[in-house]
Order: C-alpha cells, then sequence, then structure tokens
C-alpha cells in the first residue's frame, strides 16, 4: 500500500507528515524526515494495524488558498 508524506520545513527541521495514519516524524534532511517517518508508520501499523478506510483508497491530494485570510 502506498501512503502521502507532506514535508515542510520546519524552524530547525523539516516535518514529515502521513495524513492516512496521522503520524508526523522530523529530520535534519528531506530525505531523513522521509525515511524517519517511514519508520514512524511502519511502527504505527505494527502496532495498530492498517486503518480500514484507508487500506484499498487512494490519496487525493490537492492544494487551494484564501485571500481574505488572517494570519496570527
Amino acid at each position: 500500500m502506498e501512503y502521502t508524506a507532506i514535508i515542510r520545513k520546519g524552524e530547525k527541521q523539516f516535518v514529515a507528515l502521513c495524513p492516512e495514519v496521522d503520524v508526523v516524524s522530523q529530520g535534519h534532511t528531506v530525505e531523513e524526515a522521509l525515511k524517519n517517518l517511514k519508520e514512524a508508520v511502519n511502527l504505527y501499523i505494527e502496532e495498530m494495524g492498517i486503518p480500514t478506510e484507508f487500506s484499498s483508497k487512494e490519496a487525493i491530494i490537492a492544494r487551494f488558498s484564501l485571500e481574505n485570510a488572517k494570519t496570527a
């Protein structure tokens, strides 16, 4: 099964999120963040199992912007 990784630059490291299982990890490089995320997702699945709602569906990734959004 394929999973999605969303990686963003944090203050000091790259932060990687797998939205299918809501697992987050980090690393000093994109490659390290992805490697760490794979390990974390694998551990999650070993412990919790694959969520049934994602077992056979592909993720749809969409980006959008809000023109009038307030920033904190």
